[in-house]
């Protein structure tokens, strides 16, 4: 297995996480996830416990074909696919126009692009930065570093194959 593979697999795990996290919090509960190779860090003053609990269960119900816990409509994800397609297509829309013609056509181009990445930014999370199949995937540790409002917790992963 490819560490690329193994990201996803925290990533998914990770989103899992914090909207188990934020369903017993609340949804103004603030919370930050971001995955690496290793596992996923969880920002946000919580109890280690009520953290590894959480990633516990969206293992489980991830391996139990919940695959809707791996996206996230808050993922970095979102706001990369929106910014390139708002991107190329102002690009697009202001090729051959001149004049002050191009900022309404560039603004209604980039409208529409970012309108479009809703749903683009969550297939692009389903096939490309998450994977949901865990099945080899499991938790080591759960560790609490910094205090306050700087607190974070590490949630180690290794991958079986």
């Amino acid at each position: 297995m490819s560490i690329f593979d193994t990201l996803r697999q925290n990533h998914a795990l990770e989103h899992a996480t914090v909207a188990l996290l934020k369903e017993r919090l609340g949804q103004e509960a603030r919370l930050v996830g971001m995955a690496t190779g290793g596992g996923f860090y969880i920002y946000g003053e919580l109890p280690t416990e009520m953290v590894e609990e959480a990633a516990r269960e969206g293992l489980h119900r991830l391996r139990q074909g919940e695959k809707e816990l791996a996206v996230s409509a808050f993922c970095g994800t979102n706001m990369v696919v929106a910014g390139v397609l708002a991107g190329l297509s102002s690009l697009a829309a202001i090729r051959g126009s001149e004049g002050l013609n191009r900022v309404p056509r560039a603004i209604l181009a980039a409208l529409v692009a970012v309108l479009l990445s809703q749903p683009l930014g969550r297939l692009a999370q389903k096939y490309l930065t998450t994977s949901s199949d865990l099945s080899a995937l499991s938790i080591v540790a759960v560790s609490k570093m910094g205090r306050g409002t700087a607190t974070r917790h590490k949630v180690e992963t290794t991958s079986l194959f």
